[in-house]
């Protein structure tokens, strides 16, 4: 095979939406065709699935997307689904879907999930038969494990005496396997500064808000005790690195080591929380991995140790915030979309809070003030305006499509929407001097999510 795969991109949507339909023209003349004629992928269903890292495309030597593969996660019972997998017909019989279907399946099992799911035709040869060479048994397509993609073909009009339910169970990590983790950005939904601490730090108020994007990081335990960052994270030497110190912090003495390699996504020095996060699934991961059951608490202490927005990521939950940040109050927000603008400017935060004309001593908002959208401001957005016109210009931007904000010290901007559709219709209109990504707001973090998989929950 003379391809090779990655995570897709944004940019790839339209490419991968002519592949299915390229693809899906192989029916014609199938009893199946006039239902695979008339369903068409959501084009802002792809690119949520792409922001949260659950599809891989091949490219060939020309780096041209070939074919693609699409995780569902709404399968439920530690299983994720085979949403898409599509090859350009041109490109057929070369290995390249079987290449991708293993290396789907090799990510969920490092993913913690323990069961592949999907949804075939038992009489195409690159369909049940296919996968039954790579692991995949048919299953009773009225198990109640199935009612929900059941009921998604019924919605399509898919003939159901066609259809065939699959599963491939995925062996248990083992010692000395890669295992992945998500670490979430948040956003701050509003930031004040009511006050100052005899210690010299500020008293803040502001909610975070978990998004379902962030950076990916992999863990490897190690038997010597070693802690390696296989990664480099540009400016920071891996002893200063949050994710090295986490995982020393948490270190028993003589206790087992761990080789750490994180895929970062969320910009830094962009007020989303990306170290801190990094640092927060370090602690969690390898609290499991390496059995030191540590209770939230402890965790969440031990967090802040290393910066006063980890423990809202140790804990998990989108949540109202005072003190520095360690007070945390869980909030159950409205489901929302955010397209978040990346001005690609760092902002530095310790000269933001030394400025003269940051507002210190604001009132005191409460939850309800926040809930009724009378709290929304940032404190800093007038200091960071002033010190950094490219912030300030894609803050005027964004600010063309609604109520845009600054997220933490910034420079990260967002912008909240009730619906995907527009969410993504806002990102696609970015201007290239920037970048623009979409996600959806959860309650509850996907490392949480996560962690229950790895310790085998249901």
């Amino acid at each position: 095979m003379s391809c090779r795969i990655v995570r897709a991109r944004a940019a790839d949507v339209d490419a991968l939406c002519e592949i299915e339909r390229k693809a899906v023209q192989l029916f014609r003349g199938h009893p199946a065709w006039p239902s695979y004629a008339a369903m068409v992928i959501p084009p802002p269903l792809l690119h949520l699935a792409i922001s949260r890292g659950l599809v891989w495309v091949a490219l060939d030597t020309s780096d041209e997307p070939v074919g693609f593969v699409w995780l569902d996660t709404d399968v439920g019972e530690g299983a994720i689904g085979i949403a898409e997998l599509d090859v350009l017909p041109s490109h057929g019989r070369r290995g390249i879907g079987a290449a991708m279907l293993e290396h789907a399946c090799d990510w969920a099992r490092a993913a913690g999930y323990r069961r592949v799911d999907l949804g075939t035709l038992a009489d195409v040869p690159w369909n049940a038969p296919f996968y039954a060479r790579h692991g995949f048994v048919a299953v009773d397509k009225n198990d109640p494990t199935f009612a929900l993609a059941h009921q998604r073909d019924r919605d399509n009009g898919f003939p159901e005496h066609l259809r065939q339910f699959m599963s491939r169970h995925l062996p248990p990590l083992a010692a000395g396997d890669w295992t992945v983790w998500p670490a979430p950005a948040k956003l701050n939904l509003f930031l004040r500064i009511v006050g100052r601490r005899d210690d010299g730090y500020h008293e803040l108020q502001t909610v975070f808000r978990l998004l379902d994007w962030g950076d990916e990081i992999r863990l490897r335990v190690r038997g010597d005790g070693g802690i390696r960052r296989l990664s480099d994270t540009p400016g920071v030497p891996a002893e200063q690195d949050l994710v090295t110190r986490a995982a020393r912090l948490l270190q028993a003495d003589g206790g087992l080591g761990v080789d750490i390699a994180v895929k970062k996504r969320i910009p830094m020095g962009g007020g989303l929380g990306g170290g801190s996060s990094d640092a927060a699934t370090v602690l969690v991961a390898l609290n499991h991995l390496w059995g030191r059951h540590l209770d939230i608490d402890a965790l969440a202490e031990l967090g802040r140790q290393l910066g006063a927005d980890v423990p809202v990521f140790v804990r998990g939950r989108s949540a109202w915030a005072e003190g520095v940040g360690e007070k945390l109050t869980p909030l159950a927000l409205p489901r929302r979309y955010h397209v978040v603008l990346d001005p690609h400017e760092s902002v530095p935060t310790a000269a933001l809070f030394q400025a003269p004309e940051l507002t210190r001593n604001a009132p005191r908002a409460t939850i309800s003030s926040f809930v009724s959208g009378e709290t929304s401001e940032n404190a800093f957005t007038t200091v960071v305006r002033a010190r950094h016109p490219r912030v300030a210009t894609a803050l005027d931007w964004l600010a063309g499509f609604g109520e845009a904000r600054l997220s933490g010290s910034g420079g990260c901007l967002f912008l909240e929407t009730k619906s995907l559709d527009r969410a993504v219709a806002i990102a696609r209109r970015c201007p290239a001097a920037f970048s623009a990504q979409v996600a959806a707001g959860v309650d509850v973090s996907p490392l949480n999510q996560a962690l229950a998989r790895h310790c085998g929950a249901p």
